[in-house]
């Protein structure tokens, strides 16, 4: 971008003949000068005024962020401002660490709360035993294989595709076995010290990449369906009691960093040689609009839920679902989101824990704005249905069998960060807000606010 210079009251380099580039450049100095002069008076009364100086720097931010929507939308200068804040975002180490980095960091720190999303597999299906998902976790790459050999063009030539995909398999099974007799962490069924990390859940993400990198520039709906499967054989390992979530997430996001680290070694040595790339409409541009679709995983907290006459409220509980939103354009759309969730009460006056579990099926309008091509935050407002079930009409009734369940509805909000790892998948961190008045008769009080914080594996289109 050329350097704006401010001489004798004009820029130089920037093309004048544009009403709105000059209306725009005026707004936004006309913005800066302002907020110079209340930051100059923030410096001044710091001292004595410490208290004030957040709500100064909120005021700014809110009164800039029109200009810049405005110039990131109307003038080159806006866009040239966003392709440069996402150089960093743009290099090799964000494009292959980007999504599997954080997945395996996730996967080390819910170490903590794996019990607790055990329990919450126990509260809605204890008995589930299905294994297809030995088979299953070899789908994305049997389909790729086989749209391959039916002639349909991919990235990569046989031998470039075959050879990403061995070191890709190579690094995933070095990672996944040298961790799982080095960690040697007990599995949730106890059959053996081999829990850490899920060698399906890594084969799976590392096949889904696979197809997502041969064929995804195609159809973002490949990626959709190749990580639907993937996501799904996750979910399997836990309801199947041979993995704990932090196996799960760590598995996936090694299995997506090894199918990165293979392309990447692929690409070293064949260069430009046996490759095709298919165009990317918008490619990482400010106007992109932000669909989306993933997995929604959480921990949530009730608060000011209390049983009449007690001081104690819900400990903390698990959440799992789906969410996906379409956008109209780069900062509106609209969404639903599928939630199942699980929390318990510590109660005194029965055996162990009474548990509440709760499914939502919510819709709203959802908000995005650019803070650079990659890294887009969110907002949302939702309402919807939600089916509590309780532990019978009073906690000292909650026994086994002995239960009921509150039909009402809710009303949320919540906030997001997400970051486009590639044109068709992203990580997102959220934390949303539901009001949930319940009915008049529940063993608790009408009105809980549920908490939720959480991640997220999206795939983009």
């Amino acid at each position: 971008m050329k350097d704006i210079v401010f001489l004798s009251g004009r820029a130089e380099g920037v093309n004048y003949s544009s009403p709105s580039s000059a209306g725009l450049l005026k707004r936004l100095f006309r913005i800066s000068t302002k907020s110079e002069d209340i930051f100059v008076a923030m410096e001044r009364q710091k001292k004595h005024f410490p208290g004030r100086i957040f709500p100064v720097i909120l005021f700014c931010l809110c009164t800039a962020f029109p200009a810049w929507a405005q110039v990131a939308d109307t003038s080159m200068l806006g866009q040239e401002v966003f392709r440069n804040r996402g150089k960093v975002a743009a290099s090799e180490v964000f494009r292959i660490a980007g999504v599997g980095v954080p997945l395996v960091a996730c996967g080390v720190a819910v170490n903590g709360e794996n019990v607790r999303f055990r329990e919450f597999r126990n509260g809605i299906a204890p008995s589930f035993d299905c294994h297809i998902d030995d088979y299953l976790q070899y789908a994305p790459a049997a389909v790729m294989v086989g749209m391959k050999a039916a002639g349909i063009k991919s990235r990569s030539s046989w031998g470039r595709m075959l050879v990403s995909d061995a070191f890709s398999a190579a690094i995933m099974a070095s990672l996944v076995n040298g961790l799982k007799y080095s960690v040697r962490e007990m599995r949730p069924d106890r059959s053996g010290r081999n829990s850490f990390p899920s060698g399906h859940t890594a084969t799976a993400f590392m096949t889904a990449t696979m197809f997502s990198r041969e064929y995804g520039e195609r159809s973002v709906w490949y990626s959709v369906g190749a990580y639907s499967v993937a996501a799904t054989i996750g979910l399997m390992r836990i309801f199947n009691d041979k993995h704990w979530l932090g196996d799960v997430l760590a598995g996936a996001g090694i299995g997506i960093l090894s199918t990165e680290m293979g392309y990447w070694l692929a690409d070293l040595i064949f260069k430009d040689k046996g490759i095709r790339h298919f165009p990317v409409d918008g490619e990482f541009s400010s106007s992109y609009c932000p669909s989306f679709m993933g997995l929604y995983l959480g921990m949530n907290v009730v608060l000011g839920n209390r049983v009449p006459g007690s001081r104690r409220g819900f400990s903390p509980g698990s959440v799992a679902g789906v969410e996906g939103a379409w956008f109209f354009g780069p900062y509106m759309g609209v969404g639903s989101r599928l939630t199942v969730s699980g929390t318990f009460f510590p109660g005194q006056e029965i055996a162990g824990p009474v548990r509440m579990n709760m499914t939502s099926a919510c819709a709203g309008m959802y908000f995005s704005y650019p803070v650079f091509p990659r890294l887009l935050a969110g907002g949302k407002v939702m309402a919807g249905y939600v089916r509590s079930v309780f532990p019978g009409p009073s906690v000292s009734d909650a026994v086994p069998g002995n239960s009921r369940s509150v039909d009402t509805f809710s009303v949320g909000t919540g906030i997001s960060l997400s970051f486009r790892m590639r044109p068709h998948l992203a990580v997102r961190l959220f934390a949303d807000y539901d009001m949930i008045p319940f009915l008049s008769g529940s063993a608790f009080s009408p009105v809980a606010h549920c908490i939720t914080l959480g991640g997220s594996a999206d795939v983009t289109f």
